[in-house]
């Protein structure tokens, strides 16, 4: 994988938390930013999804794969959110018919 620099201003109490979690993980600087960075566009990810298959804006299966998530983990997580998501016949329809492939 091809790796890219980046740089940033933070503020001094987000430094802070950032040396306590390097302490606590026992990573360096650089780790630490690509794992809090990989942890939370992951979470973006799982929310956006969670948010368009929830607005009825994509099927189930398109949203797992918004999300990153096999269909299980996916539906898991929607559950777990207690998502209320079968709104529109097509997509249920579409969705079936993707599963039976």
């Amino acid at each position: 994988m091809t790796e890219v620099s980046i740089s940033a201003r933070v503020p001094e109490a987000v430094f802070k938390e950032l040396e306590t979690f390097m302490k606590e993980e026992s990573l360096e600087k650089s780790s630490s930013i690509r794992k809090l960075l990989a942890e939370g566009l992951q979470h973006w990810k799982r929310q956006r999804a969670l948010k368009a298959l929830e607005d009825g804006k994509v099927s189930f299966m398109k949203a797992s794969q918004m999300a990153g998530l096999s269909a299980w983990d996916f539906a898991d997580l929607v559950r777990e959110k207690g998502i209320v998501w079968i709104k529109s016949e097509k997509f249920v329809s579409s969705d079936i018919k993707k599963a039976l492939q």
